[in-house]
């Protein structure tokens, strides 16, 4: 006499849901993706605000939209009578589109590709950073809630609208909001799958100083109040040149080595736990692939394997975003501009701090005589870091595991987000990402793969039941 099937496990119950259901979930992201939300522009970041304030309550959380000093965050919470809490930390602002090109007629018009490269794809801005994400994982607890009827967890939800510009308003909104924020584990959804189908775990982000330098015309030379004519460049000095200059000084001639002295300071090499992970790294990682993913020739390094790994982890960097001055249209209108700006980032590791980088920045103008070189803060904000031990990080790992994938875990990631706010400010450990594939972040044609966005809930659901089980 056979025995009847054993019942199937929450998650597993849930995975079905949202297979059964995904065409519903797809809709759900291109909702998201087609409210335009570009925070350096002011577009649409109040109807996205409302819309996802909306979608929290059609999932059955309490939601607001609360001001800041310039855009809303989005707070809410579902109570589901659990012992433990997770804080879902997510962005709806994106970048803007000016200047791109596109394949698709409209960046913001959510078109499914089935053609892409990486198979039937949603190529629009933010559905991959990171409007996609998020939506993907409120439409998990959405399916947990009509399969389970509860949630495995508590869950409460900070949803900036300022992540692109360096997050400004949300370190008052934490120190205003802290009692309502507490939580046991911190989470912030992604697609980590790279091109190859490798699933990428990282435990923490370099620290970022977004800063701008203006040379104008002055005792120096170079025209004071408005550009003139370009033949007059045979007598006067160009701000252009100068800001160029002040920058090239910064840099070793094959841009291998910033040479601002002291640029490094506090600079903390990795400890024998990330040691150990980028050993682990060095023969999974494949540099070819980052190279084509990116669609670059070469490394500016000659360096390899597990030295190429702890440089591009445990180095800080100095980049140029872009560079204004002059005549910014089509045609010919030969001037000497008064005035250029340059637009600047350094990514700074464990133990570095922003304000001993822009002293460090300041000397080294004034040490070449560009002393009336303008240095001009806009936002800075420290590195955050988990151990691979803590409780998100092993949900995430057992979670990609148990669909079939072996993580590769970085230290940290290159590029820089708030997370300090949830380890440093809310006290708890955090974990980032999920499965799932995308790219193309901040250019043109950003993309995620439709496979991929169904694989990530399914992930997403083992991980809240895993985060429970571990958390006890």
């Amino acid at each position: 006499m056979s025995s009847a099937p054993a019942p199937a496990a929450p998650a597993a119950r849930v995975q079905e849901h949202i297979s059964r259901t995904f065409d519903r979930h797809l809709g759900q992201v291109r909702r998201f993706v087609r409210q335009v939300s570009i925070s350096g522009e002011d577009r649409g970041i109040g109807e996205m605000a409302d819309l996802v304030a909306a979608r929290l309550r059609e999932i059955g959380a309490r939601a607001e939209v609360i001001a800041t000093a310039r855009h809303p965050v989005v707070y809410g919470e579902i109570d589901a009578g659990a012992p433990r809490t997770l804080l879902l930390y997510g962005m709806y602002d994106v970048q803007p589109v000016v200047g791109e090109r596109w394949s698709v007629s409209d960046p913001f018009g959510a078109e499914l590709v089935e053609g892409h490269p990486q198979g039937p794809s949603i190529v629009a801005r933010g559905v991959y950073n990171s409007k996609g994400p998020l939506a993907c994982f409120l439409n998990v607890l959405e399916s947990i809630r009509e399969v389970e009827g509860r949630l495995p967890l508590n869950v409460r939800f900070m949803i900036e609208g300022e992540e692109e510009l360096g997050s400004p308003s949300l370190p008052a909104f934490v120190t205003a909001r802290r009692a309502s924020l507490a939580a046991d584990a911190g989470y912030f959804p992604g697609f980590e799958q790279d091109a190859t189908g490798n699933a990428v775990l990282r435990l923490g982000c370099k620290g970022e100083l977004f800063f701008e330098l203006v040379c104008r015309g002055g005792a120096w030379g170079g025209p004071t109040r408005r550009a003139v004519h370009g033949s007059t460049a045979v007598w006067y000095a160009s701000p252009p040149v100068r800001l160029a200059q002040a920058i090239a000084s910064m840099f070793s001639l094959d841009q291998r080595t910033v040479t601002v002295e002291g640029f490094r300071d506090g600079a903390e090499p990795p400890g024998a736990e990330d040691e150990g992970l980028l050993a682990a790294l060095a023969g999974r990682f494949d540099p070819r692939t980052q190279l084509e993913t990116d669609e670059v020739r070469r490394f500016t390094h000659d360096l390899w394997g597990v030295d190429l790994l702890r440089k591009y982890v445990y180095e800080p960097s100095l980049n140029v975003d872009g560079i204004v001055s002059g005549h910014p249209g089509e045609g010919t209108k030969t001037i000497l501009p008064h005035e250029a700006r340059a637009k600047m980032d350094v990514r700074f590791v464990p133990r570095m701090r922003a304000d001993r980088v822009v002293r460090r920045l300041r000397d080294h103008l004034d040490r070449h005589g560009l002393g009336d070189i303008e240095l001009r803060v806009d936002h800075a904000f420290p590195w955050s870091k988990v151990s691979v031990t803590e409780a998100p990080v092993r949900a995430m790992v057992e979670t990609c595991r148990e669909l079939g994938f072996e993580p590769e875990i970085w230290p940290l990631q290159a590029s820089s987000a708030p997370f300090y706010l949830l380890t440093d400010e809310l006290g708890m450990p955090f974990v980032t990402g999920g499965l799932g594939h995308g790219a193309r972040a901040h250019s043109a044609d950003e993309y995620a793969t439709v496979a991929g966005m169904e694989l990530y809930e399914r992930g997403a659901a083992i991980f809240l039941y895993r985060l429970r089980e571990i958390l006890g």
